[in-house]
């Protein structure tokens, strides 16, 4: 998984025991193809590069920079909104979503933050433990994506795949990461020219 900088399908995901996680999930039809393929091809083009450069023992933090440098222009893609639907834009939906994430506090994971923007998701959470080990990302996105996609197409009167099925998780590594990850997800809204309608952080 250290060679992984971009999500790619079906692999499986990097969950450390009692990790905190930041995930991003997106629209259906949010990110037009030929974007896709050419932050895809950035990114294989990237690892190459640090497998054929880097020592083993620099490897990994050469990764985890790409893996900033790529999200930061796919999110940044997210925000233009460009050839995407917005339906996270619409106050009923976005309140679903964030009503969806809450009920899910102290169930399933501890809720640190989020951000609901018109096309994508910010969520950052610590899964809980389920007996022996914690509640999966897998499980966890799927409860939060499949609930919150039949709710939503029934308001918006539509059918079909709601959310994308690829999505983006990252491991937080340390307090000071998580600071710097919760102050990049609530102030998205900024980023992008938008009031901060739909934002949460945890205060303890």
């Amino acid at each position: 998984m250290d060679n992984q900088i971009f999500y790619r399908r079906r692999l499986p995901h990097y969950q450390p025991p009692g990790a905190t996680l930041f995930v991003t999930f997106r629209l259906a039809g949010s990110i037009p193809q030929a974007v896709i393929q050419q932050l895809l091809e950035e990114s294989k083009a990237k690892e190459a590069e640090i497998i054929k450069q880097c020592e083993q023992s620099a490897r990994r933090e050469a990764v985890n920079a790409a893996r900033k440098m790529l999200f930061a222009k796919w999110d940044k893609v997210l925000d233009s909104g460009q050839q995407s639907p917005h339906w996270l834009a619409d106050p009923a939906i976005a309140n679903l979503v964030c009503e969806a994430m809450h009920y899910l506090h102290q169930r399933k994971y501890d809720l640190e933050a989020y951000c609901v923007m018109p096309n994508h998701v910010h969520l950052v959470f610590t899964p809980l433990l389920n007996g022996d080990d914690y509640y999966s990302l897998a499980s966890i996105l799927k409860s939060l994506k499949g609930f919150t996609a039949r709710k939503a197409n029934e308001i918006l009167g539509r059918e079909g795949e709601f959310w994308q099925p690829e999505s983006y998780d990252h491991v937080v590594r340390d307090e000071q990461e998580f600071e710097r990850i919760i102050n990049y997800v609530l102030s998205n809204p900024e980023r992008a020219g938008l009031p901060p309608e739909y934002v949460y952080r945890r205060i303890l």
